[in-house]
């Protein structure tokens, strides 16, 4: 029988493709339908079936085709058939794919079918070839109803369903559970796979089952159709809501290019939706902007705001914060003024300003400024000042574009989808920069929010948010800011008790419980940490991020108690007890990899450093460095922890610092000190950003990228240098960022700064951090006249030239006479190099005029192509320019 198919098959002229339904013959591109599989009764008069084949015979010859169509309903009881269709069609042997269409109904919408679950079967020859099911849906209400006034009903899909959240994320092909979903609104190029789509409906028929069908149209900015996704599940009567997930993309990133695109939601060949979404260098987190059908703004949509309750409610809630009393002092206040103005406008007075919505958040991070935003937006619309109270949380990223032309329109993309509720906009002072810089795209920003605050058509609420210090300058610099923020909420750190308070809600919101020991601990913890404060203390998120590391130490706990849990009650399940928080404590000391000595390493490594001219006071140290170790390792001591090598490499131009740098990497790795070995160079420019906020970060990544090796700060004094001169130089903040880290990853990677020995003086003694957390100082000296020579030799040998004797003797003296008049800005060994480069310039010259070619591999240096060079003061000025000095 098998034998009969595929000799079938393999004579067959056509190979099946698919078989779809549609109801619709408007015709599309590409001589398509819209195709689909879920239809409203009223409105479907015909539905259709398209069988497609591959043509086996394409490009050979003519040929005959019948096909049977038949459309069944299936129920409970069995199936039911509609009709059956016969076809005859001749294929043409210049048709590489064979389409046969056709359909079943009544003129008339809404008439023939019934609600209810069918499907097309095509056979050929006697022989099914495939099948397609379909399904027919009607709202409840219009149940045994053979028609609807079309003028006053809404539109069909709106009888169904009603959207309530859209939220964006990034995941792999087969999708990301719930709790490891991070939603998003913009997506990294270089990092993002697929990208889903979390859609959350009501569901508006609860008296019956019923089929959704959703397809999803991702598109660029050009409205070219990305990629399209359908969805097609099962609604039960008991559901309140409907959760639906869709996502395109590839496997690999790459796929998503930079550009603004849109994913548009249609059911029932209706749009439901249009979101809009961005792929950048970096992804950020937050809602996408979604425009509704005959809406030409943006609204959000997050199924987690709570838009119930009465404005006493809100109130209430806010009164529930732990903390903030004089926050809510004011809250309360300004929501009473409110009403009071409101009132009056209600009896007649006459307004002499609108109602002031906007202000001024400053305080330390964690102190709760997103939370009140939050409130205050649901709290205005309560009042009727904005329409929709949700919040849209931005910062500089999301503002500002990287070029002329781009803030503009990101920064009123920003607005319009908070149009309706609050604009929060945190660390708002990195839109205008402490030095005076005319040309950054913040300032650009300030502009437009100052006028969309003064002359726009309003229902918007602009919230900036950031440090006490910093947002006053950042007020200052701009002279209609002030007038346009009258509010202004001081969050002060919650005080010990108050964070105390934090835990205990924090714990409950992960559902676990403190023993009265794990809770003293807890607050013994935070005191301690409440002491330690700088500006940068986490307050809740601090505490937070405590109980959260209790728990994960309470699971470790059980889990080697009982790995099935199966003795495990809900109370135990549920309680943190004080060895829990005891381990927090230790969990910074973790053990360091052993790692052998590497001796082939060690022995070129040496080599390489032992061929190196002079430096000879460098080479003992480190020798000294390779003998401890090996003392260390054959007495079981610790090596790791031994050797905290953060090095300052001091001295002129040209001495080898950089050199020596590359070479300490490689030495620590061959010793076992360092994991990988490897050295970042960087300077002041790959360290500092442009504005608050963005060093510490840019820091944090170079950091990253040194760890388990070398990161080599070139410069190092430039960090510093304009602190004196420029009220908040960035670079102090790179310095700050920079010494947590050497203290907290002590031995994982180290630092080697370098510069001139002035200069290094004074920066290290810039900050009283900076030379305690450096173990070692390396001096490097100025090269002697005859080392000097030694060096121009090594280069003129590795360019294959050679020094004739006067020649070399009018260079040595060349070099002594350098030296002996040198100044802070002598090259050495780059000066060396710049000669020696003149030399062989020359040099070439000279052979090119006497028209000769070198007869030798290595050209030989006489002493006509050195006598530029002049042993005289006065010139020395004019040469030291000429050559690089």
């Amino acid at each position: 029988m098998r034998e009969s198919q595929e000799k079938a098959t393999s004579t067959s002229p056509f190979k099946f493709k698919e078989l779809k339904v549609y109801n619709s013959t408007e015709y599309l591109w590409d001589n398509g339908k819209k195709y689909r599989q879920v239809f409203d009764r009223f409105e479907t008069a015909y539905i259709y079936t398209e069988l497609s084949l591959f043509n086996k015979r394409f490009d050979e010859e003519d040929w005959s085709l019948h096909v049977d169509l038949k459309c069944f309903r299936s129920t409970e009881q069995g199936k039911t058939e509609i009709c059956t269709l016969s076809i005859d069609k001749e294929v043409s042997r210049f048709d590489h794919i064979v389409f046969l269409r056709e359909g079943w109904g009544n003129q008339k919408q809404g008439t023939f079918w019934n609600a209810g679950t069918y499907y097309w079967e095509a056979y050929i020859g006697g022989q099914k070839v495939g099948s397609k099911y379909f399904y027919v849906i009607e709202p409840a209400e219009y149940r045994d109803t053979d028609d609807r006034d079309d003028e006053e009903e809404p539109r069909m899909p709106d009888k169904y369903l009603k959207l309530l959240s859209v939220k964006l994320y990034e995941g792999p092909y087969d999708d990301v559970s719930e709790d490891d979903r991070i939603y998003l609104r913009q997506f990294s190029s270089q990092e993002t796979r697929y990208i889903y789509l979390e859609l959350l409906f009501e569901n508006l028929q609860q008296e019956q089952d019923w089929h959704l069908e959703l397809f999803t149209k991702f598109q660029n900015e050009a409205r070219e159709v990305k990629g399209q996704v359908a969805r097609l599940q099962s609604v039960k009567s008991d559901q309140d809501t409907i959760k639906v997930t869709a996502g395109w993309g590839a496997a690999n990133p790459n796929l998503w290019r930079e550009d603004n695109y849109t994913a548009d939601i249609v059911f029932l060949d209706s749009l439901l939706a249009s979101i809009r979404f961005s792929v950048r260098d970096e992804a950020v987190a937050g809602n996408p902007s979604v425009y509704l059908p005959g809406s030409d703004r943006p609204v959000v949509l997050n199924s987690d705001d709570d838009e119930s309750g009465t404005f006493e409610d809100i109130m209430v809630n806010l009164d529930a914060l732990i903390g903030l009393h004089e926050v809510k002092q004011q809250m309360r206040d300004h929501a009473v003024y409110i009403q009071f103005l409101q009132l009056r406008q209600q009896r007649g007075f006459a307004m002499d300003t609108g109602i002031d919505v906007h202000a001024v958040f400053s305080g330390n991070p964690g102190t709760g400024k997103t939370t009140v935003a939050r409130m205050m937006g649901k709290l205005y619309k309560k009042m009727g000042l904005l329409s929709s109270g949700h919040t849209v949380v931005a910062d500089r990223v999301d503002l500002v574009g990287e070029y002329i032309g781009q803030t503009a329109p990101k920064t009123r993309e920003v607005i319009e989808s908070a149009r309706g509720g609050v604009l929060f906009i945190d660390e708002a002072y990195s839109l205008a920069r402490s030095n005076d810089d005319g040309k950054d795209f913040g300032r650009e920003v300030i502009e437009i929010l100052v006028k969309e605050m003064s002359n726009s058509t309003g229902d918007l609420a602009v919230i900036v948010a950031g440090y006490t210090e910093e947002m006053v300058r950042f007020l200052d610099s701009n002279t209609g800011l002030k007038s346009r923020f009258k509010h202004h909420y001081e969050f002060r750190n919650f005080l010990p008790q108050e964070l105390s308070r934090i835990a205990v809600y924090s714990a409950n919101q992960l559902g676990v419980k403190l023993t009265l020991e794990a809770k003293a601990l807890v607050d013994e913890t935070i005191t301690q940490a409440f002491r330690d404060r700088d500006r940068t203390f986490g307050n809740a998120r601090y505490v937070h991020d405590l109980i959260e590391k209790a728990k994960v130490q309470m699971a470790l706990r059980l889990m080697s108690r009982d790995e099935t849990g199966a003795t495990l009650s809900n109370d135990h399940l549920s309680t943190i007890e004080a060895a829990d928080v005891r381990k927090i404590k230790l969990l910074p000391s973790q053990e360091r990899p052993t790692i052998p000595v590497n001796e082939p390493l060690l022995s070129a490594t040496l080599t390489e450093l032992d061929s190196l001219v002079g430096m000879d006071n460098i080479k003992d140290q480190l020798n000294e460095l390779v003998r401890l170790v090996r003392y260390y390792r054959k007495t079981n001591r610790d090596v790791l922890n031994a050797f905290q090598l953060h090095t300052v490499l001091v001295g002129n131009p040209g001495t080898g610092k950089t050199t020596i740098a590359r070479i300490l990497a490689t030495l620590y790795n061959a010793l076992g000190i360092l994991e990988r070995g490897h050295i970042v160079e960087t300077d002041r420019q790959g360290l500092v950003a442009g504005y608050v906020g963005q060093t510490a970060e840019k820091t944090a990544r170079v950091i990253e990228e040194a760890i388990g090796g070398v990161l080599f700060i070139d410069e190092a004094y430039s960090l510093t240098q304009l602190k004196t001169s420029q009220r908040g130089d960035f670079g102090d903040e790179a310095i700050q960022t920079l010494l947590k880290r050497m203290e907290d990853q002590r031995g994982e990677f180290f630092v080697c700064v370098a510069g001139y020995p002035d200069n290094m003086d004074s920066f290290l003694k810039a900050n009283p951090g900076l030379s305690s957390r450096f173990d070692k100082v390396l001096r490097f000296e100025d090269y002697s006249p005859k080392q000097l020579t030694e060096i121009a030799e090594r280069m003129f040998q590795q360019r294959k030239a050679q020094l004739t004797g006067p020649a070399r003797t009018h260079l040595e003296n060349y070099l002594t006479f350098l030296y002996k008049y040198r100044d802070s800005y002598f090259g050495n060994a780059r000066t060396v190099r710049q000669i020696v480069v003149d030399i062989l310039r020359r040099h070439d010259l000279r052979q090119a005029s006497e028209d000769r070619a070198q007869s030798s591999k290595r050209c030989r240096i006489l002493k006509v192509d050195v006598e530029h060079l002049k042993l005289d003061t006065k010139e020395l000025s004019i040469q030291r320019k000429r050559i690089g000095f």
